[in-house]
């Protein structure tokens, strides 16, 4: 109640400010019929009045003054005026009526007024009927303003039953659509009538001019009050064939603020009890044949969204990750490319993309909208051309294989709603040959690249072949050459020892102590020739000064070796040995278990340096 009071006193100061400076000096334009329409089915108010105005005076008249209440002005999102086609008939957009912020002389310092042109002047008794259409996006006000989530959703309207206007008023009436039929409460005056969800007030006759009788609806409307205070949508023309659009997207729960605690079994038992306020998804309806159609936000992609479309249009439904509460945020990107000759025309020697400016999204208010339409390199003579007032800049964006950057076309408009959503134009002139930049280019950047290859395989880059640098670079590299043949060897005596031990794996498994001898004798001439190739390349290693500092390891790595060939060897007769003087099997373990760790420990060695020498 304290609210409602404060919101009467509000009307009460305007209704004050009203009568102190109204002045009747339009009393020639009377008009004799007002039928106003108020739409609260969702967050976005849409206020349709039909006039008819009379000219009783003998002077022409081509404008009619519209009024509005300074605190309704600065929620007015749209204000168009069109000619009355009667009931049922399509209205053309082509026939709006030009309307225009004016300022007259002697008129209330509260109020603001529009002008709106008549499509001619009315002579003396001549009568001309049309549509004024004033779309809201701030002003239903949750109340209370915080709920739980068991909570429904209640909003707060607030209007005057009579039209406001310098005029006289014949007659005139007035009906609220809400969104519900249930109704906390409403202001009830004389010719008041409710049926289900529709308010209507009157008719009311004989009016004076700026008469005012303030209502206020207090209603339920768990409606999604879906508030972008951000979007930013960028318009990428490639003449290639594809236009890309990007839509940025900072959403907000723009209705009662949630309170306490949320429970995500109750709302996922009884979403429509637990959860009546909060909204579950938006609905994205993109002109058709849109492909590469994604949504996502800063953790990646989200798969809760399903895409469908005809030849008329594609819809997207995106559902968050989370249900929306009041004042709950969240923020996301949706992305899809278009055929590029739906939307990019020519026309006298010009080029001009025609596509749409606001969201596609349904019901959605958008706190400020920018709009960058990123044009190809090389495009001069830009122009704009838009149904509505915009502020204009132009920036360049930097892509790959530009030179100079794309010149970019930068749209920014505030208090957004989906009556924006109409075609605008970007002119621009472009050559044909500026396509051929980028082809170019590219063949000129891979010939240079093969180019480049061809003579630095085919050109000798070394200043001299007799320099100290040169001739230290050849002993290097004749010195790596060695210590790889080292390393060849000592892996060929490794194998040779692994081929030992499985001569013995063979004997323990088929008793053939002739073949075991035979393995033997093959491994004594391969690991003796072995030995000679070591000693040739350990007696180059040690002539040369670049192989000063490694020739330490290389010859540990060659006396480690040896050591591990004697020990293989010895456990090699040992076990040949037991096994021809049939000794016992414990024993026989038990001669070969010392061996055995010494065996282990020195390939261990062998290999770990074979790793350092690799990795020198």
């Amino acid at each position: 109640m304290r609210v409602r009071r404060k919101m009467a006193l509000r009307f009460d100061l305007i209704i004050f400010t009203v009568v102190l400076f109204a002045s009747p000096v339009l009393s020639d334009l009377i008009l004799s019929k007002v039928d106003r329409r108020i739409d609260l089915t969702s967050q976005i108010v849409r206020i349709t009045s039909t006039l008819k105005v009379e000219n009783e005076g003998s002077e022409p008249v081509s404008e009619v003054l519209l009024a509005f209440p300074d605190l309704q002005v600065k929620d007015l999102a749209l204000l168009k005026a069109s000619p009355h086609e009667g009931k049922g008939k399509v209205k053309s957009l082509s026939a709006s009526l030009p309307v225009e912020n004016v300022k007259p002389n002697g008129m209330p310092a509260a109020l603001t007024f529009y002008a709106v042109k008549l499509p001619k002047a009315l002579g003396k008794g001549e009568s001309y009927t049309f549509d004024v259409l004033a779309v809201f996006a701030h002003a239903l006000r949750p109340f209370p303003e915080k709920i739980t989530q068991a909570d429904i959703q209640l909003v707060v309207f607030q209007e005057s039953a009579f039209y406001l206007t310098p005029y006289v008023v014949k007659v005139q009436s007035l009906s609220v659509k809400l969104p519900e039929s249930r109704i906390e409460s409403y202001t009830k005056l004389e010719n008041t009538k409710i049926h289900g969800s529709e308010i209507k007030y009157g008719p009311y006759e004989n009016l004076p001019s700026f008469s005012y009788s303030p209502i206020v609806v207090h209603f339920e409307s768990n409606q999604p009050f879906a508030v972008a205070q951000e979007v930013v949508r960028e318009i990428e023309i490639s003449h290639w064939g594809n236009v890309q659009v990007t839509e940025h997207y900072k959403l907000v729960h723009g209705g009662a603020q949630n309170k306490g605690e949320f429970s995500r079994l109750d709302y996922q038992a009884r979403p429509t009890i637990r959860g009546a306020s909060a909204f579950k998804y938006l609905i994205a309806k993109m002109p058709p044949r849109a492909h590469s159609v994604y949504y996502r936000d800063e953790i990646g992609n989200i798969s809760t969204s399903n895409l469908w479309g005809d030849s008329k249009k594609t819809e997207l439904l995106i559902e968050p990750r989370y249900p929306l509460f009041g004042g709950w945020r969240t923020a996301f990107t949706i992305g899809y490319g278009l055929p590029l000759k739906d939307f990019l025309f020519e026309l006298e020697g010009n080029r001009f993309l025609n596509i749409t400016f606001g969201s596609p999204m349904n019901e959605l208010v958008i706190d400020n909208l920018i709009v960058k339409v990123v044009l190809p390199e090389g495009s001069g003579d830009i122009s704009v051309s838009a149904p509505f007032p915009l502020n204009q800049w132009e920036e360049t964006k930097l892509s790959h294989l530009d030179l100079t950057g794309r010149p970019v076309v930068v749209l920014q408009k505030t208090n957004v709603v989906p009556e924006h959503n109409q075609f605008f134009q970007v002119y621009y002139k472009f050559s044909k040959l500026s396509m051929l930049r980028e082809p170019f280019m590219l063949i000129f950047g891979f010939f240079s690249l093969f180019v480049a290859g061809i003579v630095y395989m085919h050109v000798d880059m070394s200043i001299s072949k007799s320099s100290a640098a040169y001739l230290a670079r050849l002993q290097w590299d004749e010195v790596q050459a060695a210590i790889q043949q080292v390393e060849n060897v000592i892996n060929r005596c490794l194998t040779t020892h692994d081929k030992l031990e499985a001569s013995l794996r063979d004997l323990s498994r088929t008793g053939d102590v002739q073949a075991c001898k035979a393995a033997r004798k093959a491994a004594d001439g391969l690991l003796k020739e072995l030995s000679k190739e070591l000693k040739l390349v350990l007696s180059f290693l040690q002539s040369s000064a670049a192989a000063s500092q490694i020739l330490p390891k290389v010859e540990e790595l060659v006396a480690k070796e040896k050591d591990l060939q004697e020990k293989v060897m010895a456990k090699h007769s040992t076990v040949v040995d037991c096994y021809e003087k049939k000794t016992g099997i414990r024993d026989s373990e038990n001669r070969v278990a010392a061996q055995q760790q010494k065996i282990t420990a020195l390939r261990q060695e062998v290999e770990n340096l074979l790793e350092l020498i690799d990795e020198i």
